[in-house]
């Protein structure tokens, strides 16, 4: 089985995309890290409740530090599509290989699953399935309307991947309406070949775009980025600039922390203060919600800032 080992490029192809400052795996993370361990009511009944199923969230395979503040606030993510992907990119800790995951009925359980958690807004997302024909599309359609089915109230937003550029699967997806549809840049331009092999910048775009033209005001557009892979903060707000020009309406920055020693290093932990000013800069562009912190991830209030474009539209 393939192993994230393979996802990085050898030492000098990093340092001649990412720079020579790079920080050790076993360094002290700055004291802005630290949080309190979940354990509200709420998330631990949750937790009860979920023991023994097949699924499992993004949220606790991620280790993710929001998950007490998400879940007591009603928002949880799902990966759908199995848990092996079939690219490698270089910060990412999901397995990548050829995948052998077909499960008809995961749209039923991930909707069940929504239901029973009684979630106001749940994010829906996946590996890369550049092996199916569909490129998964049919299981995120299906998702979608089982999840309608069983919770209607529950809001939804789907972070999924490029679909290679190709305009049917993203059609299929944009036809059921999300309230949001999110896809994420990860990252400059520049750390592409590094960081997002596979994928492509211009094509990432193009998918926002088209996401926006497809879906109208009934869907609002979303991406984010991490910091600390060794870009500038130029180059930060030249791709804020790109996104706003293909139609994106909320934007997240966060941190990105290493989940093993054989991903990308950490080159530099960005201070509060700098992501203060990168939020400052993106409301300045015409962002209708910005998210941008050293802890904030893709779904980060993602309820929140759905209902604050919501109001700034």
């Amino acid at each position: 089985m393939s192993t994230r080992s393979r996802a990085n490029p050898g030492g000098a192809k990093v340092l001649e995309l990412m720079g020579p400052e790079v920080r050790p795996y076993r360094e002290r993370k700055p004291p802005w890290f630290k949080v309190k361990m979940p354990g509200s009511p709420r998330y631990v009944e949750l937790k009860q409740q979920i023991e023994g199923d097949e699924l499992h969230t993004v949220c606790e395979e991620a280790a993710c530090p929001n998950i007490g503040e998400c879940w007591d606030s009603g928002t949880a993510t799902f990966m759908i599509l199995g848990d092996t992907c079939t690219r490698r990119c270089g910060f990412c800790n999901v397995k990548t290989g050829k995948p052998t995951f077909n499960d008809a009925l995961e749209p039923l359980r991930v909707a069940q699953r929504v239901k029973r958690m009684g979630l106001r807004m749940a994010v829906i997302t996946s590996v890369d399935r550049d092996d199916l024909p569909d490129l998964g599309a049919t299981a995120w359609v299906g998702t979608i309307r089982s999840i309608r089915k069983f919770a209607p109230d529950c809001k939804i937003e789907v972070l999924t991947p490029d679909f290679q550029g190709q305009e049917m699967p993203l059609a299929r997806v944009i036809a059921e309406r999300p309230d949001v549809f999110n896809h994420n840049v990860e990252t400059v331009p520049r750390l592409y070949p590094l960081a997002r092999r596979g994928s492509k910048f211009p094509r990432s775009c193009r998918v926002l775009q088209n996401a926006k033209e497809m879906g109208g005001d009934e869907v609002v557009t979303k991406s984010g980025l991490m910091v600390g892979l060794g870009e500038s903060k130029d180059e930060l707000l030249d791709t804020f600039a790109a996104l706003r020009e293909h139609g994106v309406q909320i934007l997240t920055v966060g941190q990105y922390l290493r989940p093993t020693e054989n991903h990308l290093p950490v080159v530099r932990y960005w201070h509060p203060d700098e992501f203060a000013e990168l939020e400052a800069a993106a409301y300045e562009m015409g962002f209708e919600s910005v998210a941008a912190g050293p802890l904030v991830r893709s779904s980060y209030h993602a309820e929140q800032t759905l209902d604050q474009a919501a109001a700034s539209a």
